[in-house]
């Protein structure tokens, strides 16, 4: 089992900006693929974006594609969501996640989950 705790959720208002960061402590997550995904109110579990394994290629969902940034820091071992122009539908739990996996946009390859942190947007 992996420790992931997600941090920076709060309550902002539509345009504003957030910055979500994710610590984690096993080192092997190093060498993980490493992804956001958000659970809506009422809706199913989704994916947000992803850095891949190897490259740390970033890829976004479409929803979010020109306002969120993911990004990683490997000496501090965090991952990082960067979230400009908060809408209303962001509205939602985000949680931060590992896989082995070069890299996926699906739930179930990911293996390690952190209990998530509440962002709530407001208009």
């Amino acid at each position: 089992q992996a420790q992931l705790l997600e941090s920076g959720g709060g309550f902002v208002q539509a345009g504003d900006s957030l910055s979500l960061s994710c610590s984690y402590s096993p080192r092997t997550f190093d060498y993980h693929a490493m992804a956001w995904f958000r659970q809506t109110p009422g809706n199913d579990r989704e994916f947000v974006s992803y850095l891949s394994r190897v490259g740390n290629t970033p890829h976004y969902a479409d929803f979010v594609k020109g306002r969120f940034t993911i990004s990683r820091d490997y000496d501090k071992r965090t991952l990082s969501l960067q979230m400009d122009n908060l809408q209303p539908d962001d509205t939602g739990v985000y949680y931060c996640a590992s896989s082995n996996r070069d890299y996926s946009t699906l739930i179930t390859d990911y293996k390690n989950w952190g209990p998530g942190t509440q962002v709530t947007v407001s208009s």
